[in-house]
């Protein structure tokens, strides 16, 4: 190994150290950034660059123009970027270099995708069904209860018969970071429940879960993706997954009039501008009536 390759593999290795032992990221986050750097690193050495205080801005946007050559996708090359803006920032701090050269370099913005919803006439024709047996009494109360109140999957699984309050008016929610939030449960799914609820007590019960299987225990994740699957194919629809319920909940609550901060407490989002991506779909909806009813947007 040259002098020059040690000298840029060494100081490498010694970020690599420091983002696992100070900044306690996980092995798989420091094997991602490992890789990532690497590319970074026998970039510079095809260019012969011997040191980071070598490094321009110039061969930094060449870094990112390579990568996107290689059919890198714009997130994959953002991931990239980010690595290498917090290895050089690292370099900084040691007063290995005197500035970043990729302060000022930005990454293709990943396009945004906007999540899939149903209509509401397709909701309807979704729960339109008379269950045939205990289990679709079951998977009709977990339809309901998610697209009535805007559960995840796994806060659908993990409901337990203490959570509800106020006479099942309300539902306590243990969500994402172990955040508790309370949420209004719909007549409907109410009703749901406590069909489901007298189908539950003929089962042996190993579990304090609302939703359980015919063994007791507690319903996974993966059964209700499943049952919710096959069930949305069994009333024509195309495939359904447990996260449309959610967006379609928070979509026709705003396009019933419903606020952004209301809707982003029932989701139990941290940040708002998680929330906001339901305003492009209302947007989107907006234009869809506007191009239906509107005479001077009709096609001639």
């Amino acid at each position: 190994m040259s002098n020059s390759s040690y000298f840029i593999e060494t100081d490498l290795e010694a970020y690599l150290i420091y983002i696992a032992s100070v900044r306690n990221l996980s092995s798989n986050t420091v094997e991602s950034y490992k890789r990532d750097l690497l590319k970074l690193v026998k970039y510079l050495q095809e260019l012969g660059i011997t040191s980071y205080s070598e490094t321009t801005e110039s061969v930094c946007s060449s870094w990112i123009g390579n990568l996107f050559a290689a059919n890198n996708n714009p997130k994959s090359i953002q991931r990239h970027l980010s690595s290498a803006k917090g290895f050089f920032k690292f370099l900084l701090k040691n007063q290995i270099i005197e500035s970043s050269p990729f302060d000022l370099i930005s990454g293709p913005k990943a396009a945004k995708h906007l999540p899939d919803v149903l209509s509401p006439e397709d909701v309807e024709v979704l729960m339109n069904f008379k269950p045939s047996n205990n289990l679709e009494i079951r998977d009709l109360a977990i339809i309901e209860l998610m697209y009535s109140s805007g559960l995840r999957v796994s806060e659908t699984s993990a409901v337990n018969l203490n959570d509800f309050e106020e006479d099942m008016q309300f539902l306590r929610v243990l969500g994402k970071g172990s955040k508790t939030r309370l949420v209004p449960i719909g007549r409907f799914a109410k009703q749901a429940i406590q069909n489901w609820l007298i189908e539950r007590q003929k089962i042996h019960i190993i579990s304090d879960a609302l939703f359980v299987n015919l063994k007791g225990g507690r319903i996974t994740t993966r059964s209700i993706q499943l049952r919710l699957k096959r069930l949305a194919l069994k009333q024509g629809l195309p495939p359904v997954y447990p996260h449309m319920l959610r967006h379609s909940f928070a979509t026709h609550m705003l396009e019933s009039g419903g606020d952004l901060r209301t809707i982003q407490e029932l989701l139990g989002h941290s940040s708002l501008s998680t929330t906001q991506i339901y305003t492009k779909l209302d947007y989107q909806h907006l234009v869809k009536i506007y191009d239906e009813a509107h005479p001077k947007a009709k096609k001639i």
